[in-house]
């Protein structure tokens, strides 16, 4: 008998073991902020059957339906196994106009952005005055000598006009202001040299998201845009999105990512604000097509299966096609790979061989709902690719509108 209560108590502890280090794992995964829509409550979906509920001493979560109110919810796995305490905001619900179409992007950068550097030959040596002054690529070059850095051509006839004498440099790195002191000088060719290759600006296309009618804010991409060289965000001064033309696709292949290829019309169509980690935001850009507006969703409406993405591969402007969502992540520690996605048309595996670069942008929809965007796709599978919850677009319109002002 007391062979089997103690098989039993093993049993009954490697059970509570399991049991707490899935509520351990679960509770590092899950976000501790949520949003929900006016009139609705919090739900998870998650493989585990998880549940929410009025943290104790609050009142029924139906008291705080109505927008702007805030409260508290336990998550719990099954017998009452509590899992975390999370904090539920209520905001209205927003209705966007999905996107699809193409649209060609022209920014320039706050101040320019150092991509490489080369050493310069001057009577019969070499060196690099940037790389000896503590200058690294990726570093932002904001002003020298006191004078505002917008352009390559601002950076060369500062140097230029340095005769040789040092001159001060500002910059950022990571984020972080910094100053130190350059001295250029003269190449064997007779022009005065800093040794470093700088960027002023940055072009592509990509593919509108959606457009918010109530605040005239677009939104795109659903990543930054990012220095070709460096791998960092582009800081954005000025920027606009013009009318773009498809002309071509280059179909996509396991190891070699296709491409939407197109040229600009000139037309501008709205103005860049911001470039972020979760995509491009600005004012206008309204898509010519006359799809009608549908409800954002919320991250906790996302849900494994069938959806559809919206993109433009011709002159019959945005179309249709299926997708499988086989992978969702609520996780908030990863902003843009939130979901796992894959191509399932056969007409658009057929034209492109799954997902291409251009598209990124193009809107996901489910459930007659904007979930999310296409951001990547996977180098060795076009047909798969990464999405962004629409959610995470949307959160930084309230800076389009600080910005506008």
């Amino acid at each position: 008998m007391r062979k089997h209560y103690k098989r039993f108590a093993c049993v009954l502890s490697a059970a509570i073991v399991a049991v707490q280090t899935l509520a351990l794992y679960t509770q590092s995964i899950l976000p501790d902020h949520y949003y929900v829509a006016a009139g609705e409550t919090l739900t998870i979906n998650s493989a585990l059957p998880i549940t929410s509920q009025a943290s104790r001493g609050s009142m029924p979560v139906e008291v705080y339906s109505a927008a702007g109110n805030s409260y508290n919810v336990d998550l719990r796995l099954p017998y009452g196994v509590e899992i975390k305490q999370v904090q539920v905001q209520v905001v209205d619900r927003e209705m966007v106009v999905p996107g699809g179409t193409p649209f060609g992007i022209k920014m320039f950068t706050e101040g320019v952005i150092v991509v490489g550097m080369s050493d310069i030959a001057s009577g019969g040596t070499s060196s690099n005055p940037a790389k000896m002054a503590g200058v690294r690529v990726g570093d932002i070059i904001t002003a020298m000598d006191g004078n505002t850095v917008q352009t390559n051509e601002d950076v060369g006839r500062i140097v230029m006009a340095s005769k040789g004498n040092p001159v001060r440099i500002d910059l950022e790195r990571n984020g972080e202001p910094m100053t130190c002191q350059m001295q250029p000088v003269k190449s064997d060719d007779g022009v005065y040299r800093a040794g470093i290759w700088v960027r002023d600006s940055s072009a592509g296309i990509g593919t509108l998201t959606y457009y918010n009618p109530s605040t005239d804010v677009f939104a795109g991409l659903g990543h930054a845009i990012c220095d070709i060289d460096t791998g960092d965000i582009m800081p954005l001064h000025s920027g606009e999105i013009v009318d773009v033309t498809i002309t071509g696709v280059h179909r996509g292949t396991s190891g070699s990512p296709g491409e939407l290829r197109g040229s600009f019309t000139g037309d501008t169509t709205g103005e860049l604000l911001i470039n972020s980690q979760v995509g491009i935001f600005g004012t206008g850009g309204q898509p010519d097509t006359a799809l009608e507006p549908v409800p954002l969703a919320l991250r906790y409406e996302v849900v494994e299966g069938p959806a559809t993405i919206l993109c433009t591969l011709d002159d019959k402007g945005p179309q249709e096609y299926s997708i499988s969502i086989e992978k969702v992540s609520i996780a908030e520690n990863n902003p843009t790979k939130n979901m796992v996605i894959r191509v399932t048309d056969p007409r658009l595996l057929e034209k492109t061989g799954g997902i291409v670069q251009g598209m990124s942008g193009s809107p996901i929809l489910q459930g007659g709902k904007l979930v999310g965007a296409v951001t990547h796709v996977f180098v060795n599978d076009p047909t798969r690719g990464y999405g962004i919850f629409a959610e995470n677009m949307e959160k930084m319109s309230s800076s389009v509108e600080q910005r506008r002002k």
